[in-house]
């Protein structure tokens, strides 16, 4: 089977989407590049989370083609596919229906620097893309211009789009986006919240980059 290891990390991380309330039923989607191979690893398309098996993960090449699988890929390829073909860096995409995240994209409204934890997603802000239709190459370059310079953007009246070296590393910014976008919206009720200024998110990145062990 191609891409064993990979296959069985989407389907651990799909789980982990779920148990973590960062998405609903069969929304959103999980792939990962391996550059050696040249191919992608996606989660199928309408299949619950906790019902997927390693085989049920379809592998294709750049172009979208499948390489390997029974299943239909998720319709959200493209917006996945973009970014092994534009990036060196990027290795594992993930794209949640998080609640508070969907609140702020569908306002249109980006995630200012409310919260130091902002440098996480590489820059002062997490962009909010325009808005296109789901699965179409249109909502692909959409999310791939919002993403420059960031690992994690808002989809315009859709939800949110992360993505780092690895698995676990997209994991942990689609977490921590939707953590701080819970901690906006519930400050907003109550107030203007104090946002950090360009210098201190600054500091934040250098220090995120020597963060953690």
């Amino acid at each position: 089977m191609l891409m064993e290891k990979e296959r069985k990390l989407i389907v651990e991380y799909g789980k982990k989407l779920i148990n973590s309330n960062l998405t609903k039923g069969t929304g959103g989607n999980i792939s990962m590049f391996n550059r050696e191979l040249g191919y992608m690893a996606i989660s199928p398309s309408g299949i619950d989370y906790f019902e997927t098996q390693p085989e049920d993960v379809v592998i294709t090449d750049l172009d979208g083609n499948t390489v390997e699988g029974f299943r239909k890929p998720s319709s959200e390829k493209d917006m996945h596919r973009i970014y092994y073909q534009k990036s060196r860096e990027i290795n594992a995409v993930i794209h949640t229906h998080s609640m508070y995240s969907t609140i702020l994209a569908t306002l249109g409204w980006e995630l200012p620097a409310a919260n130091y934890y902002i440098a996480i997603t590489g820059g002062k802000n997490v962009r909010c893309a325009k808005y296109a239709s789901f699965g179409t190459w249109e909502l692909a370059e959409n999310s791939f211009q919002a993403m420059q310079g960031r690992k994690a953007c808002f989809l315009a009246n859709h939800g949110l789009l992360t993505c780092a070296a690895d698995l676990p590393g997209a994991f942990v910014i689609a977490e921590e986006t939707e953590r701080m976008a819970e901690i906006y919206c519930r400050a907003k009720t109550l107030g203007e919240p104090n946002l950090l200024n360009d210098a201190e998110v600054e500091v934040m990145l250098e220090k995120f980059k020597s963060y953690g062990q």
